[in-house]
């Protein structure tokens, strides 16, 4: 007999000694000797059974009481929100209470571990005392939805939380009632195993912003007040009145709806104190289109070494006090010259039926009007002096498109008393916009360059404020009726590349 080939050998010699360590032995897990099934975890009625009112069989969770982490959590379901109630009162997180529902509702036993546990099994599975324990109410509605308070209708399943199985990441779960062992997958525990902490809603404003009507904040950077208009845009009353960017306003809102809080201290006037709420950063008060306004107030104060950020939520009787990101406390202060609109005019492009263009003191202006019967078509802009003629579609495109968009790269003075100081006068170029009545919707005046500024030049738009306008932006302003008339012939490479946009 030929020897073995020295790896060979080799190979044989480690087997052998895995062997005998247990190693390659066939482990079974204990699920293997188990009684396999799919029975659902919350059974609503029992097998067989059906309404006999035409109701439905899916259950309705009313109630829900969570004991995670050596705390115990009630939740109530008021109207279509799930509220905690206990240890104390407040929104309850909606994500993870639907969560938590759905599992309820579709979980089910991978199988029957123990028929008759013994006190050393429930010990060993982690269930005598359970990790976690959730007691879930339900009803069975009838025909109509209803049955809430019918006792017959009434469901209640406790489910006790174990150990995980480290062979597939089971979970050991039993029920209340119910001697025997069960394995569920693990995202049981996922979804019920949650402390008070996990259950509680993390969002501090509670509020959208096509919910408010006016927002006023006090910080020691300065004050400001915002009011929403019957257009939904947004404009300051204080420090004075100001348009405001509708668009910065949103995100700003959205970006404080975002910092989640990251603690709940416990409240009281002494902990307020200490963290500092009553001399706070930021103070803002929300008020809504309906219900009663909200109060932030934002501070930072040393905790252990280390400075915090807290937010203090009162609407009505009730309050949150909040441990909340560092970022939260410049949400509310990027300052009014950083939230005001700084949108150069402010009018709506359907309503402008006669656009006047002023070229300078050297010409005359160039008129044009919308003859068309609807709002719509771009195509019924003519000009009407100082030549006659079909306006170009895409150069009024153009020019309503730059004067409804143009934005100021700064603000200046505000009502200064020499205008013609900024290169401003009554013969400015610049532009005036009339609608069907002849009233005026807005009016561009174009002034001179910046001092020390290359590229911007002074402007005043819809406000009473001085404007610096881009100069690039302003390149292609008509100077001359060829400019804008259908067939005349176009400034040297003006027409090159454009096609007429559809009315």
């Amino acid at each position: 007999m030929r020897p073995l080939p020295r790896r060979m050998g080799a190979l044989l010699v480690l087997t052998a000694a895995l062997a005998g360590t247990g190693l390659l032995a066939c482990k079974k897990k204990p699920e293997d000797t188990a009684t396999q099934h799919q029975e659902q975890i919350f059974t609503a009625t029992p097998s067989g059974e059906r309404s006999q009112d035409g109701g439905t069989e899916a259950p309705v969770f009313t109630n829900l009481t969570v004991q995670s982490k050596g705390t115990t959590t009630v939740l109530e379901l008021q109207g279509a929100t799930w509220r905690i109630t206990a240890p104390l009162s407040a929104r309850a997180d909606k994500w993870t209470a639907d969560n938590l529902i759905r599992q309820l509702q579709s979980a089910k036993f991978k199988s029957t571990v123990k028929e008759a546990p013994t006190a050393e099994d429930l010990k060993a599975y982690g269930l005598e005392p359970p990790v976690f324990s959730v007691t879930a109410q339900a009803y069975l509605p009838d025909a109509t939805g209803g049955g809430r308070d019918e006792p017959g209708r009434q469901r209640t399943v406790t489910l006790h939380g174990g150990l995980e199985n480290p062979f597939d990441g089971s979970l050991y779960v039993r029920r209340e009632g119910d001697p025997r062992v069960y394995a569920a997958d693990g995202s049981v525990r996922y979804a019920l195993d949650k402390d008070l902490y996990a259950l509680r809603e993390k969002e501090f404003l509670g509020l959208e912003e096509p919910s408010l009507k006016t927002l006023s904040v006090t910080a020691k950077s300065g004050a400001y007040t915002l009011e929403k208009e019957p257009d939904k845009t947004w404009r300051f009353t204080k420090p004075s009145s100001l348009r405001a960017d509708a668009a910065k306003i949103k995100r700003m809102l959205q970006s404080l709806r975002e910092q989640r809080a990251l603690a709940f201290p416990a409240d009281s006037a002494e902990e307020r104190s200490r963290l500092g709420l009553d001399k706070p950063l930021v103070d803002a008060l929300f008020s809504p289109t309906t219900g009663e306004p909200v109060r932030v107030r934002i501070s930072r104060a040393e905790a252990q070494g280390t400075a915090k950020v807290y937010a203090l939520h009162e609407q009505g009787t009730e309050a949150i006090l909040a441990e909340v990101p560092e970022a939260a406390a410049t949400v509310l202060i990027p300052g009014v010259q950083e939230l005001r609109d700084k949108t150069v005019l402010s009018f709506r492009k359907e309503d402008v039926k006669r656009l006047t263009l002023l070229v300078g003191p050297e010409a005359p202006p160039l008129t044009l009007e919308n003859t068309a019967s609807n709002t719509g078509p771009l195509d019924g802009w003519r000009m009407v002096s100082p030549q006659t003629g079909k306006a170009k579609t895409w150069k009024v495109a153009s020019l309503l498109n730059l004067l409804g968009t143009l934005k100021a790269s700064a603000m200046g003075e505000a009502s200064p008393k020499k205008w013609a100081s900024y290169g401003i006068t009554s013969t400015s170029r610049g532009a005036v916009l009339l609608d069907a009545n002849n009233r005026e919707l807005a009016r561009l005046s174009i002034g001179s360059e910046v001092p020390g500024q290359n590229g911007l030049v002074y402007a005043r738009g819809s406000g009473d404020e001085v404007l610096e306008v881009e100069q690039a932006r302003l390149a292609e302003w008509p100077s001359r009726p060829e400019d804008v008339l259908e067939g005349a012939p176009a400034a040297k490479g003006e027409d090159a590349g454009k096609e007429s946009p559809q009315p």
